[in-house]
């Protein structure tokens, strides 16, 4: 459950980056904002994706 929200931020974070610099269409989500916003949520889910998949103790 855990990487599956893991992926799903990945994704969401690289499609608002792509939506803020302007190659793919997005209503709302284009602009300055969003090119930063995006990278940390991809950010963030990469991470959290390491966090679950490093070996337990």
């Amino acid at each position: 459950m855990g990487l599956l929200l893991a992926g799903i931020l990945v994704a969401v974070g690289v499609l608002w980056t792509l939506q803020g610099l302007g190659y793919v269409d997005g209503g709302f989500t284009s602009g300055r904002t969003w090119a930063t916003i995006g990278p940390l949520v991809a950010g963030f889910g990469v991470a959290l994706g390491f966090v679950l998949l490093r070996p337990r103790r």
